[in-house]
């Protein structure tokens, strides 16, 4: 999807008042991005670990940023950092909501 500049500015809110944000605002913007929502037990936590600290230099090797980024206003990835975030931002991403989808493998997976 290409992101519009006001769900940028609503996404990264928070952030509006640092020096950063009209950058920000303008990478997110600058060409297509895959948004996902993903699921499972303590999928916010493993998700953290798979994405890498926020400053590239200090992602663990493996990780997403800490193969792919080099500099923090860069970062190719985001995460949500908590639950309660995760829901606020897939009601900014997915509006229509999301799919309703049980996997065939669930039960092999999950107790």
């Amino acid at each position: 999807m290409n992101v519009s500049k006001d769900l940028a500015e609503r996404h990264y809110g928070d952030l509006s008042s640092k020096p950063f944000f009209p950058d920000l605002i303008e990478y997110i913007t600058s060409g297509p991005v895959v948004a996902i929502a993903l699921e499972g037990k303590s999928v916010v936590e493993q998700g953290r670990k798979i994405i890498g600290a926020t400053n590239p230099l200090a992602s663990d090797p493996g990780s997403i940023r800490g193969m792919y980024c080099i500099e923090i206003g860069r970062n190719i990835i985001h995460g949500s950092d908590s639950v309660e975030n995760a829901q606020k931002e897939l009601a900014l991403w997915f509006p229509d909501g999301l799919v309703d989808y049980t996997p065939m493998l669930h039960s092999m997976i999950y107790e």
